[in-house]
Parts: structure tokens; sequence; C-alpha cells
């Protein structure tokens, strides 16, 4: 059945739009328009929805942090396995965290892989993911996914 724009704007209006977590009048983890999280949770669909969200999100802000102009290297010169170890640090500790970085993101910037990586490595970050940041240090080092 399809839902009509009526109807749906009828549970907007009643329902609200807030685009963080909050506790309903239930008493219910809730976002959105009035999704319960704590009862429905999200689809794996939902989910892939946002990841694919957050995803852009994170490579809009890699090309700010590495231009494609200069001497330096941009997020465009780099090889596919470098951009998904880059995009995958960057989810995982916000553009914030990333920033912190420094003499990684530094040493991308001048194609210093190998100290890139062990820049990766030695992070506080790298203690908390354990093989996550090992295996992202390693596409840096080798610009290639290994065979497992």
């Amino acid at each position: 059945m399809e839902h009509s724009s009526k109807l749906l704007a009828l549970i907007r209006a009643h329902e609200g739009y807030r685009g963080r977590p909050y506790e309903c009048t239930a008493g219910k983890l809730t976002i959105g328009i009035g999704r319960n999280l704590d009862d429905v949770g999200i689809s794996e669909v939902e989910a892939l929805y946002l990841l694919d969200n957050d995803v852009h999100d994170c490579v809009l802000d890699l090309y700010r942090i590495f231009p494609n102009k200069g001497d330096e290297i941009g997020i465009d010169d780099l090889c596919e396995a470098r951009q998904h170890a880059l995009i995958d640090l960057r989810f995982n500790v916000g553009g914030t965290g990333f920033r912190t970085f420094k003499r990684m993101i530094a040493a991308v910037k001048v194609a210093e892989f190998d100290r890139a990586a062990l820049e990766m490595l030695s992070s506080k970050w790298a203690d908390q993911v354990g093989r996550r940041a090992k295996f992202d240090a390693r596409l840096m080092k080798l610009g290639y996914y290994p065979e497992r």
C-alpha cells in the first residue's frame, strides 16, 4: 500500500522532527519522525543508507584536508586502498579526531606512506581498535589490499 503525502504530512505534523535521539513521552529512545529505536530500531537497508551518507560526508571532508592542488598529494592522487584507509579512519574517529593525526596527514601529503602507516599505529586510536588500525595501516603502507 502506498502512503499518501497527506497521511505522511499528518503524522509529521503530530510527531515533529528531531535529528538527534530523544526520550519520547513513553520513555523510549526515539529519533527522526517518531522512530522508536528501543522497539523498532533500523533495518539493514536503512543502516546502509545512513552509512552511504556518512561515507559521503567523510570523503567531502578528506577533500578539504587533502585538496588536489599544488605540490602536495591530493586525495585523488592516492590509490583506492590508501583512500579507503583514510576514509575508514575518518569515519571511525570523526572530523575533529582525524585532524589530530597531524604527522600522519603531513606524511600522506608528501607520499611518505611508510611513515604515515607508522603514525597510524603509534596512536591511541590504534590501541583502542587493534586489528582495524593494523589493517588500515597496512593498506596505507602497501597501497593495495593484501591477500588474506
